[in-house]
């Protein structure tokens, strides 16, 4: 099972309030672990691998997604939290 399991956010940023701020995402289950642009995470998850982000119990499904401006990035499976379960991940 690939799993996102912590998150780098982009220079500056220190308080995300949406996964558009996010840079990279640690990605492990996929045959190099490591951290991946939240763009190339985008173009995995749209060629039908499913990844999951490290929080339990639900380990919500990530999805992709444009931004107004044309920004590839990725979310997680809407639930009944507040914020993007990704941005509940550890920061590095």
């Amino acid at each position: 099972m690939y799993k996102a399991t912590k998150i780098k956010l982009k220079p500056g940023c220190t308080n995300p309030k949406s996964t558009l701020e996010i840079a990279k995402i640690y990605l492990t289950g996929v045959k190099d672990d490591g951290f991946y642009t939240k763009e190339a995470v985008y173009d995995f998850v749209r060629k039908g691998n499913v990844v999951h982000v490290d929080i339990g119990p639900h380990y919500p499904k990530l999805i992709d997604a444009i931004s107004s401006r044309g920004e590839k990035y990725v979310r997680s499976e809407p639930n009944d939290t507040p914020y993007d379960n990704l941005l509940r991940l550890p920061r590095v």
